[in-house]
């Protein structure tokens, strides 16, 4: 069984988590350059399986796009093309940025810490990949 990766898409910088082998618990990886995540992703599926990656989908509150998912749709578009056949699917990411501060704070993390944006992709990408290792969409399709 290969792992799940999950990527928190940003203009500057990516957050990556991925699951273990058995897909039980997600950790965060790493923060990309935007500009090089494509070499990443591969690059990593080359040492590692993957069977999926999931992507966060920038929402609004009442659940519509987002201004960010007109520069997001089309990188990840690219991104498809270069990985597969592995599926590329989108997973709701409303408040992940926040629950990540929340993590944070209730880690210990002191106050310089917690302004790394880059720790914050990542736990945030984290956070996107546990959500949907808990959904039902990832349920129904085992």
């Amino acid at each position: 069984m290969g792992r799940l990766l999950s990527i928190d898409f940003g203009r500057k910088r990516c957050g990556v988590a991925a699951t273990d082998t058995l897909r039980i618990v997600a950790n965060g990886l790493c923060t990309v350059p935007t500009a090089g995540l494509t070499a990443w992703v591969k690059a990593y599926m080359e040492r590692e399986p993957v069977d999926e990656i999931v992507v966060g989908l920038p929402v609004t509150l009442r659940g519509e796009p987002s201004e960010s998912q007109r520069w997001l749709l089309p990188a990840i578009g690219r991104l498809q093309k270069e990985v597969a056949p592995v599926p590329v699917v989108f997973f709701d990411e409303r408040f992940t940025s926040a629950m990540a501060h929340r993590a944070m704070l209730d880690g210990g993390l002191g106050r310089m810490a917690r302004r790394d944006k880059a720790l914050v992709d990542e736990i945030s990408a984290t956070i996107i990949l546990n959500d949907y290792l808990q959904s039902k969409a990832y349920n129904d399709r085992k």
